[in-house]
């Protein structure tokens, strides 16, 4: 396995033990858990920036972080839909900033591939859930 996959399953990993505890708590705390996730995600990036001192994208970073934000908070409180689209857009974030666009410089190579697993993994949970709490009662799974 090369160093991407590595990361891209350490990534599965920790994913899956957000996932395990955000239900440990009932769908009301898995909701907050997951949206609070998602802000914690978006704020790891101007943390890189700052310790990298690179004002320029401190910006950007606060931007997309206001961003996410919004997300998380209408998926939280009003719109579970929302987080998904939040966990799907974050792997672009990574990718097109910080893996393979002009903000590589800020965040390390294996934070963004791991991200990206991490990030899809969630939206793919918070779907998978949405789908369950939609079926019409009485029908199989």
């Amino acid at each position: 396995m090369d160093a991407y996959g590595l990361w891209l399953l350490l990534g599965l990993i920790a994913g899956a033990a957000f996932v395990a505890f955000a239900r440990s708590g009932g769908p009301g705390r898995e909701r907050a858990i997951y949206a609070n996730g998602l802000l914690i995600a978006a704020a790891v990036y101007p943390v890189f920036a700052m310790i990298w001192g690179d004002g320029i994208w401190l910006t950007v970073e606060m931007a997309g972080l206001v961003g996410f934000g919004i997300l998380a908070w209408i998926g939280r409180y009003r719109s579970s839909p929302f987080l998904a689209v939040g966990w799907l857009l974050h792997p672009l974030w990574d990718v097109g900033l910080h893996l393979w666009g002009p903000g590589a410089h800020i965040a390390p190579t294996w934070y963004a591939i791991a991200c990206v697993s991490f990030d899809v993994l969630l939206a793919a949970v918070i779907l998978q859930r949405l789908a369950i709490l939609r079926r019409p009662q009485g029908l199989p799974a």
